[in-house]
């Protein structure tokens, strides 16, 4: 595993997400790329990872992409596919590249698994936890404290391997292994009062009740056939 970079920022912030419960970490960091504008500086590669792809308005996306915004000094690692097994060496990894080029802080999101139901117009339906080892920074964010939990996959070999450089995790509530925008959008929210990005999540949430619609009216069709069904089989039997 090897990180390619075309340039070198220095002293940035870097956001790191990763699939996970309602993929928040992969939605949450690409609305920031196509917010921010970031631009392509890199990716991480690896034979040990499948090779996929994503094409996007023409363009092949790696699985494991680094973007950079210069106006905000953000470093983005967005990815598309999980790396189950490959954790620790991807933490030693990053490890390294924040001494390379002194990154100056990491900020991992992760979805964490809530037993709320998710419902249309429950614009507050997730909430958000933060763990930190500056956690007064985090306190006018808008989230909570995570006090008690069990963290893994890469946010939990970073928590482990990163020593020298300032990590905070970001959590956000969410319901399924569906995607869910509501919850990334709420990362968004916490994240642009954390930094003063001047975010607009609104778009997030749209997209979450549109895709909450989609998903009510498959529930529903799903119900009325399920029902025929029950109805045909009762006939079939008393026939």
């Amino acid at each position: 595993m090897k990180i390619e970079l075309e340039k070198k920022p220095r002293n940035s912030i870097l956001i790191e997400g990763f699939p996970g419960f309602g993929l928040v970490g992969t939605i949450a960091t690409e609305f920031l790329i196509d917010h921010l504008k970031a631009k392509k500086i890199g990716r991480i590669v690896s034979d040990k990872i499948s090779p996929m792809v994503a094409v996007h308005d023409e363009k092949v996306i790696d699985p494991l992409g680094i973007f950079y915004d210069s106006k905000t000094n953000i470093l983005i690692l967005h990815a598309l596919i999980g790396i189950n097994g490959l954790e620790w060496e991807l933490a030693e990894i990053l490890n390294q590249l924040c001494k390379e080029i002194k990154v100056g802080e990491i900020i991992s999101i992760e979805g964490i698994g809530s037993q709320a139901i998710m419902m249309p117009n429950a614009t507050d339906a997730s909430k958000s936890y933060f763990y930190s080892q500056n956690p007064k920074k985090w306190l006018s964010s808008g989230s909570l404290p995570l006090k008690e939990g069990i963290v893994m996959g890469v946010t939990g070999a970073l928590l482990l391997n990163i020593k020298d450089v300032p990590l905070s995790c970001l959590f956000a509530e969410t319901h399924t292994n569906l995607p869910d925008s509501r919850a990334a959008a709420k990362v968004i929210e916490v994240l642009d009062s954390y930094l003063g990005l001047k975010i607009d999540y609104k778009p997030l949430l749209k997209k979450a009740e549109e895709f909450e619609e989609k998903l009510k009216t498959l529930l529903e069709k799903g119900k009325s056939a399920s029902k025929l069904k029950e109805q045909k089989d009762e006939l079939n039997y008393l026939g």
